[in-house]
């Protein structure tokens, strides 16, 4: 993988990975977690359109944590990657936001474990699109990071800010491509748990699904 692409091949994905696949001219990207023999654990907004292949036939498609294929989770796409414990210069390289983070990831037993607790458990939330999405979802099962102050993950997750951020680099296309790449450094849940920011920590998977039903 490099600076433009995290784009990999199906044999080089692992059990743990968080990965992504990119919709609609790359405006927004759909994550998740590889579980193992083609099999993805997600978090989806609501019921989809689309018809289940033979494999995902059966599954719920309701909303909330869930489980496809990894032919349905791509939805025709590519299969990328995201990168953790990347720099912060490497992070300001990348061309879009919701690409990597300066947070280091879990072993795959733990991220793995997440996942299929919060799916067995259907314990993520309700679905917010800047503030509780897939991308949150991922980031959440690699490093086991939430913000307790406001019971989420993060001001935002990173392809929101940049996608909001991005509006006003069309508006002051000087000064907006500073304040791009400032918001997706502050905003990153790496860096805000290395200042300690609203209460960033590492909360275990079960204490997190008894915030959400008190919440």
């Amino acid at each position: 993988m490099g600076i433009l692409s995290n784009k990999i091949s199906r044999d080089e994905v692992r059990p743990g990975d968080h990965i992504y696949s990119w919709r609609t001219a790359y405006l927004y990207a759909h994550h998740g977690i590889y579980v193992d023999d083609g099999l993805v654990i997600e978090y989806i907004r609501g019921s989809s359109t689309k018809l289940p292949c033979r494999i995902c036939r059966g599954r719920s498609r309701s909303g909330g944590v869930t489980s496809s294929c990894l032919d349905c989770f791509l939805g025709g796409g590519n299969l990328y990657r995201y990168e953790y414990n990347v720099s912060k210069a490497a992070l300001l390289a990348k061309v879009r936001g919701g690409t990597c983070t300066t947070a280091t990831s879990d072993p795959p037993e733990d991220v793995l474990y997440r996942a299929d607790f919060l799916l067995r458990e259907n314990g993520f939330g309700v679905y917010d699109l800047f503030e509780n999405n897939c991308e949150t979802f991922a980031i959440y099962c690699k490093t086991g990071l939430v913000s307790c102050e406001k019971n989420r993950l993060g001001i935002s997750s990173g392809q929101s800010t940049s996608f909001v951020a991005a509006a006003v680099v069309v508006a002051l296309p000087g000064p907006g491509f500073c304040a791009y790449n400032v918001a997706r450094l502050i905003s990153d849940i790496g860096m805000r748990a290395k200042r300690g920011d609203d209460g960033v920590n590492k909360v275990p998977v079960e204490e997190l699904v008894d915030m959400r039903n008190a919440a």
